[in-house]
């Protein structure tokens, strides 16, 4: 299944006081909880705020320069996010929804380009030793539809968590 990002900007959650936030837990826990028992959940967390750790890494140069700092000066940053594991932009949607009436604050919601499975030269995911498969090697399926939809390639459906670097 797809996999997206539901995020906000920090900007983009506005000025309230600490009551109205501690009111906030409780709804935008409960999503999250919600998205564990559906079987959606990958992960979710809100980042430090401006006083916390930013870094950079550089690599266009000789060697990669790590620096304190952004990267490039904005005015926006990313204030929080969850990735979800759902079937489609529609479910994705709802998804989005639910956190940003939880958090109380706007979201956008994006899909990740599909990632292709790259197997060993021999093996392929899911057949068992001696079976024929039409994939020996490389990357699995044809299309940009198997790679977002193993199924389709006649390759079983798995639940894969990928890391997230």
């Amino acid at each position: 299944m797809p996999e997206y990002l539901i995020y906000f900007n920090q900007q983009w959650v506005g000025d309230h006081s600490e009551e109205w936030f501690r009111g906030r837990v409780q709804p935008s826990m409960a999503v999250v909880e919600e998205m564990k028992a559906a079987g959606v959940y990958v992960f979710a967390g809100g980042l430090e705020e401006e006083d916390g750790p930013v870094y950079s890494a550089d690599p266009t140069g000789v060697t990669t320069l790590v620096t304190d700092g952004p990267y490039v000066e904005t005015k926006e940053f990313l204030g929080g996010f969850a990735l979800v594991d759902v079937a489609d932009d529609e479910e994705a949607k709802r998804w989005a929804a639910k956190v940003a009436a939880g958090c109380g604050w706007p979201h956008e919601v994006r899909r990740f380009k599909p990632r292709p499975r790259v197997v060993a030269a021999g093996v392929t995911p899911g057949v068992t030793a001696g079976a024929t498969a039409g994939v020996t090697a490389g990357v699995t399926g044809g299309t940009a539809d198997a790679a977002a939809d193993p199924a389709s390639a006649g390759l079983p459906r798995e639940r894969v968590r990928r890391p997230l670097l």
